[in-house]
This record gives structure tokens, C-alpha cells and sequence, in this order.
């Protein structure tokens, strides 16, 4: 007999929409986030994704992409648009929803002297965490004239500090030397931080957003035994990993996701990204997973995700990786438990990553129903 759904686990199940991740930019001033937002503006295949930012007049969108403006909104022929924050954040956010009912992401650039944290509890502390889910903090850093005075400023340390990934950006303009020192200048500020070099902000989607199928769960179905899959990944962050509240689980029709599967994969290789999946039909240790995310997982690995089946839960779990930070959603199981997680980054160990996973399969001498906690 089925268990009685609960009318919370029946709204969840019923919002497909429910979810919706929301990338946050934050830089300093002329660091190139609005280089960053055209490149995500111009380059969604399929998505349709909405860009808050203070000003339009900051980005020059490519005449040829827009279909229609008005006084705060900008609708492009690609389905994406771009939206000015005229008061509050929220009232964009919800100004948005409305306006797009189809939309698949939301993008929000903070202004250069900004703290980003404010921006995040927005979405992680009020009436929008259960329409949205933050999925990334992404920190832009001019790599050709930062000033270490910067690194005195509350604002530059807290986006340093709260960034999952951080992209040292016009990283063509300087040598190798200062490439090595701001890094470590950096990892004072944000241990084991999650840094990619760009330029003109040009880096790989899948590296900073939650792209396409990275969302659908259709996307594993495709990955089959016998393959060498490249797929999108995510970064991880325990600081502030969030259980299970939210029912996060975003049952998107897809029906395009194949092809934008190998567009990315192209994409991932040629910049010198892969990805690795791991499936097993066995359940995981909670503390053993845990393990291999506090102290295993590589700052080569920029994003993961994954439907995780342990050993001390009868629930399905949503897991996303973003820098360090995780959240992990519970959700009901529709069909036989597995696991299936996909990891993407760069020079990545295959072997060794692939061994530390299997270490945390559930051992069969466990005891079951131990339920969490340490």
C-alpha cells in the first residue's frame, strides 16, 4: 500500500517549476560580469534563462538578438531576457516569474562594491526559497589590475569568500607569475577556492550554471554501460549545504537535452573539462559520502550532480555541487533506488575518483535504520 502523500509532497510533485536555480554574478568594477552575462545572454542552447542586473545601459546586448524592449525589460529572439532590478530584488524576481511562466533560470548580477551575501539570503531566507534554488555564486576577478587593497575591502573579501568559483579573469594579460600569486592570494581569503582562468570571460556554461539537462533527470537515463560520458558538472561547498527541505527536483521536459548533451561535451573537451560518471544499484554510506566530500574531492572538480540512494535513508535525494557548497533534497523514490552521480572538471584522476566512490558503497555487514547523524 502507497503511503499517504503528504499536500506539501503533492505541491512539490505538482510545481514542476518549483526550483528554479538561480545563479548569482558578483565582481568588481570593470572585472568583466557584464561580458560574462552577454556570454551567458548569447550562448543558452534551448534555455531560457532571465538576467537581473541594476542597468541595462551596463550591457550591450547584440542588437540581432532582441525582439522586443520596454522600460525595464528586454526580450531576445533566443527566449532569454534581461531585466532591470528598478526597487527590490524580490519584486523583480516575482515581476519575472510572471512575465515568463516557462523560464528555466535566473541569473542576478550584483554591483561591483556589492556584498553578495544579502543577495543570497534573498533567495535562501525568504517567500522565494521554495520557487527557487540557489544554484552558484560566481566571482569575477580583474587578474590585470587588482589591487591588493582590495583584498582589504569587506565587500572584495566577502566576494572572494562567499564565491563557488571564482573566474581570474583577462587572465591573457598578465604572465603565469601573477597568475600564481593572486591565486594564493585568493586561497587566504577562501581555502581550497575553486578558481578558473578566463578570458573575455569566455568559460564553458556547465562550469558556472546548472545548464539544460544538468537539471532534468532524463539526462542520466542516457547514460548508459559502455560509454566514456563527458557530461555538466558542479562545485561543492559544505559551508552552507542545506538537507532536504525543498523537494528540489526539476521534471523538465527535455526533449532536446541529447543533442545539447554533446554540443557541451564538444564544448567541455576542447576547453580541457570532462566529467565522469559513476552509477552503482547499491546504497551509499551517508558518512563515508561525506567523507569523500570533505577531504577526497579535488579543487579540480567545479560541479556535480547526482540521485543518491543511501543506506540510512528510504528517501531520494537530489544532490548539487557547486565550489564546496551542497545542497541535497529529499524527494520519493519512483522507481528501483540507484545511485548516479556525475562529476565535471579538469585533469581529472578517473581512477582515483572512481575508486574513492566505490569505497563509499554501503558495506552489507552494516546495521540499516541507524538513520543520520554522526
Amino acid at each position: 500500500m502507497q503511503p499517504a502523500v503528504t499536500p506539501q509532497e503533492s505541491q512539490a510533485m505538482d510545481v514542476p517549476k518549483q526550483g528554479m536555480p538561480v545563479t548569482i554574478i558578483t565582481g568588481f568594477l570593470g572585472s568583466g560580469k557584464t561580458t560574462l552575462l552577454n556570454h551567458i545572454l548569447s550562448n543558452q542552447q534551448g534555455l531560457k534563462t532571465a538576467v537581473l542586473v541594476n542597468e541595462f545601459g551596463e550591457i550591450g546586448i547584440d542588437n540581432e538578438l532582441i525582439v522586443s524592449t520596454d522600460e525595464n525589460m528586454v526580450e531576445l529572439n533566443n527566449g532569454c531576457i534581461c531585466c532591470t532590478i528598478n526597487t527590490d530584488l524580490v519584486d523583480a524576481v516575482y515581476k519575472v516569474l510572471e512575465r515568463q511562466e516557462n523560464l528555466d533560470y535566473l541569473v542576478v548580477e550584483t554591483t561591483g562594491l556589492a556584498d553578495p551575501l544579502p543577495v543570497a539570503l534573498t533567495f535562501l531566507g525568504t517567500e522565494l526559497r521554495d520557487l527557487t534554488r540557489l544554484d552558484s555564486i560566481i566571482t569575477v576577478v580583474d587578474a590585470a589590475n587588482y589591487s591588493l587593497d582590495l583584498f582589504n575591502s569587506q565587500a572584495a573579501h566577502s566576494q572572494i569568500a562567499y564565491g563557488d568559483v571564482i573566474l581570474l579573469n583577462k587572465a591573457d594579460l598578465v604572465d603565469q607569475a601573477t597568475l600564481s600569486e593572486l591565486e594564493r592570494k585568493i586561497s587566504e581569503v577562501k581555502e581550497g577556492a575553486r578558481i578558473l582562468h578566463t578570458t573575455r570571460s569566455q568559460v564553458p556554461l556547465p562550469l558556472i550554471l546548472s545548464v539544460g539537462l544538468f537539471e532534468s533527470d532524463k539526462y542520466f537515463d542516457q547514460l548508459t554501460d559502455g560509454h566514456d560520458h563527458h557530461h555538466h558538472n558542479h562545485d561543492h561547498d559544505h559551508e552552507h549545504s542545506s538537507c532536504g527541505h525543498d523537494h528540489h527536483d526539476h521534471e523538465h521536459d527535455h526533449s532536446h537535452d541529447h543533442e545539447h548533451h554533446h554540443h557541451h561535451s564538444d564544448h567541455l573537451e576542447n576547453d580541457g573539462f570532462t566529467s565522469i560518471s559513476f552509477q552503482i544499484d547499491k546504497p551509499l554510506s551517508i558518512r563515508k559520502f561525506q567523507y569523500f566530500l570533505d577531504n577526497q574531492l579535488p579543487t579540480n572538480i567545479f560541479r556535480a550532480k547526482g540521485i543518491m540512494w543511501f543506506d540510512e535513508s528510504p528517501k531520494r535525494h537530489i544532490f548539487h555541487l557547486c565550489g564546496k557548497r551542497f545542497t541535497l533534497d529529499d524527494d520519493e523514490w519512483q522507481s528501483q533506488p540507484k545511485n548516479q552521480l556525475v562529476l565535471i572538471g579538469q585533469n581529472l584522476d578517473r581512477d582515483t575518483l572512481l575508486t574513492q566512490l566505490q569505497n563509499c558503497v554501503c558495506l552489507p555487514s552494516t546495521s540499516r535504520g541507524k538513520g543520520f547523524g554522526k
